[in-house]
């Protein structure tokens, strides 16, 4: 069959070696790993996944971020109230880095990914070329959203002057490193090769 896939073939490559073998062979014969033509449930786990990152941006967004002890008196700071000081400020460069990171960034990759799910579990739409280009730029700019995390633990490392000023992480710093982490681990798990598997129905 011209053009056709190895799932259509009835082979599989090993997840661990890369081997392409049948799919009938139930495992691999390299490594001894379980053969699968796809990655067992991996859309449920990908949704699994997604709404509990889903949870965790709420708190991370609204929760402290930062807890600031100067002389006595204690401020805290969330990721947006740090973007509205630093516009206040003049650093409007670092506001939009910190904006764009640490908002904008995990948000798009949401909505990137449950617009795979949704396509994959209720639809098809578009071309299967454009949606894997979608998925692999999630893939990218996913681990550039820790910035604000990054920042925090540098700030409670470097600047910590017992009696004047403290740094202290808060409560959202947590909660957005989980959402970082889980979204991460939804794409990771994602299999993309489901997306391909109803390209003679639509083609790119």
């Amino acid at each position: 069959m011209p053009n056709s896939t190895a799932l259509e073939e009835n082979l599989a490559a090993c997840h661990t070696c890369l081997k392409l073998v049948s799919v009938d062979t139930g495992q691999c014969p390299r490594c001894g790993s379980t053969i699968h033509s796809r990655s067992p449930n991996s859309l449920q786990r990908t949704l699994a996944l997604l709404i509990t990152a889903t949870l965790l941006y709420i708190p991370a967004n609204t929760l402290p971020i930062m807890y600031t002890d100067q002389l006595g008196r204690t401020s805290e700071s969330t990721i947006l109230g740090g973007v509205v000081l630093l516009l206040k400020l003049g650093s409007y460069p670092i506001a939009a880095v910190i904006f764009i990171a640490s908002v904008m960034v995990p948000l798009g990759k949401l909505l990137a990914m449950y617009y795979l799910c949704f396509t994959l579990q209720w639809g098809n739409p578009g071309s299967q070329r454009q949606r894997t280009q979608l998925y692999r730029l999630t893939e990218l700019v996913g681990k550039w959203s820790m910035v604000d995390v990054f920042v925090v633990a540098i700030l409670v490392a470097l600047v910590n002057l017992t009696g004047i000023i403290v740094f202290r992480p808060g409560a959202a710093a947590l909660a957005f490193a989980g959402v970082v982490i889980t979204t991460m681990i939804a794409a990771e798990g994602f299999d993309q090769r489901l997306i391909w598997d109803h390209r003679r129905t639509v083609q790119p």
